[in-house]
């Protein structure tokens, strides 16, 4: 990039503030007490992001009468919850040719389950009075060079075979005049498969909701180990514990208290930044007035959105996988990938240039080898888990918390029964095994977007053996 255009991109996030856009609201609830002494329950739900908050929630709608305690380490949705880009999708698999290719025999059930479960969804926020912001505008899938171009026309072909409805196939004119990009090629428009919201707005009207029926929420309260207690589970806390006839673990990319579990699943740092709101000029320049979501078809790729008061999020691009699978808080800023990021936006929208970004900040995401969850049980049954979601757990974790109430039920259902549930992704190697072949991998996928998409025989080897890193 010329010098110019280095120091315009650096300029427009000199002032960013760097936390989390969502985060940054003064709609943020109060935290509430940390558990101190004992406490006795039905259900222990272990994490306060979306897939905790869901499976307590969905808990207390199938029995009224089960007691429920969810504990959460720092504060309800100040991970994943409150960092993501807000894309709801109803996709369980990490979209729908991920689902094809691992699934085939089962990808008519699994894309029923997911509209209900997106349907659930909005019908949750309507009900609870939710104020998320819930838009159901879908998501578009963005060519910027030819070979991605080919790509998504021959895919919306097989979409058509599938008979698979609802997505468009748009070329660059017909894009052009939904977003206005001299990068647009042509892209996929799935019409009603995606819906924005406001992700930490979410986390924490499912917070309110399960206060409302009666859950007990307990934050700064991290469960330090997993033990068997007489019938049931036992789990210590800083300053207490919490004796429960069965426990659903919702701690996605944090260490978890089932140790076999820990090797499935690595964190990989993703990045964002928001605009300050566009004036109505801007917004013009654009178009965009459909709001949905989009995300370019590179293996690097960005995801971008509008808020509800007219900001950009841009995302994505790099993913960032540190050694040992480390989690840090000063992993969440990284200045060099947000310079990245602001170049990438002008280069997309030129006609924006000037604007700046008002918030940067970054967070890790749990990711598995088949890009989409995986679930099981532990300690004969008195223990579930979900994890895995790999960057689209704003929906799926609802499904998830359905999956873990059926199994701790000791259920035989629709969802128990799929093979998405019933099987496990290939866990990643020790180190330094899993570090070399995420770099090796990483740098392939880039020499693949700079090469009209040609995979190396590395990246086949992988499809051969259904692997990937992604975020």
């Amino acid at each position: 990039m010329a010098p110019a255009a280095m120091r315009t991109a650096a300029q427009s996030i000199a002032g960013a503030k760097p936390v989390s856009y969502w985060l940054d609201d003064p709609a943020r609830p109060d935290a509430l007490p940390a558990l101190t002494g004992d406490d006795h329950t039905d259900l222990l739900v272990i994490g306060g992001g979306y897939s905790g908050l869901w499976t307590a929630l969905i808990a207390k709608e199938r029995d009224p009468d089960r007691d429920v305690v969810l504990i959460e380490g720092h504060e309800v949705g100040w991970a994943a919850s409150g960092r993501n880009g807000g894309f709801c999708a109803a996709s369980l698999t990490h979209g729908l040719a991920n689902g094809v290719e691992r699934w085939p025999d089962e990808i008519a059930k699994l894309e029923e389950l997911g509209e209900r479960n997106l349907d659930a969804i909005e019908a949750a926020v309507a009900r609870y009075g939710i104020d998320c912001e819930f838009e159901r505008t879908g998501e578009i899938d963005v060519a910027t060079e030819p070979h991605q171009l080919e790509e998504l026309r021959e895919w919306h072909e097989e979409l058509v075979k599938l008979g698979i409805t609802g997505v468009d196939f748009l070329d660059r004119d017909a894009l052009r005049a939904e977003v206005d990009s001299p990068t647009f090629l042509g892209g996929l428009w799935d019409r009603n498969g995606v819906a924005m919201l406001h992700p930490a707005k979410l986390a924490w009207g499912l917070k309110r909701a399960c206060l409302e029926l009666g859950v007990r929420i307990y934050e700064h309260t991290r469960g330090l180990d997993l033990v068997r207690s007489g019938p049931g589970m036992a789990v210590r806390t800083p300053y207490g514990r919490v004796f429960a006839r069965r426990v659903a673990l919702g701690t996605n990319i944090f260490p978890s208290l089932v140790k076999r579990v820990r090797p499935y699943t690595v964190p990989v740092y993703d990045y964002a930044l928001m605009t300050e709101p566009l004036t109505p000029q801007q917004l013009e320049s654009i178009g965009w007035k459909g709001r949905q979501g989009l995300g370019d078809s590179a293996n690097q790729f960005h995801y971008f959105r509008l808020s509800a008061d007219n900001r950009i999020l841009w995302g994505g691009y790099d993913a960032i996988y540190p050694y040992g699978g480390r989690l840090s808080a000063d992993l969440d800023q990284r200045p060099e990938t947000f310079l990245k990021l602001a170049e990438q936006f002008f280069d997309c929208f030129p006609q924006l240039s000037g604007l700046n970004f008002s918030h940067a900040w970054g967070g890790a995401i749990d990711t598995c080898s088949r890009f989409t969850a995986f679930f099981g049980t532990a300690h004969q049954g008195r223990v579930a888990y979900a994890a895995g979601y790999t960057g689209l757990g704003v929906g799926s974790t609802r499904f998830g918390a359905d999956v873990m109430l059926d199994l701790l039920a000791g259920e035989e259902t629709e969802r128990t029964r799929l093979e998405m549930v019933r099987s496990k992704p290939m866990p990643f190697p020790p180190e330094p095994f899993a570090w070399a072949g995420i770099e090796i991998t990483k740098r392939s996928l880039a020499r693949a977007d700079s090469n009209g998409g040609h995979r190396n025989l590395w990246l086949k080897a992988m499809d051969r053996l259904g692997l990937g890193f992604d975020s």
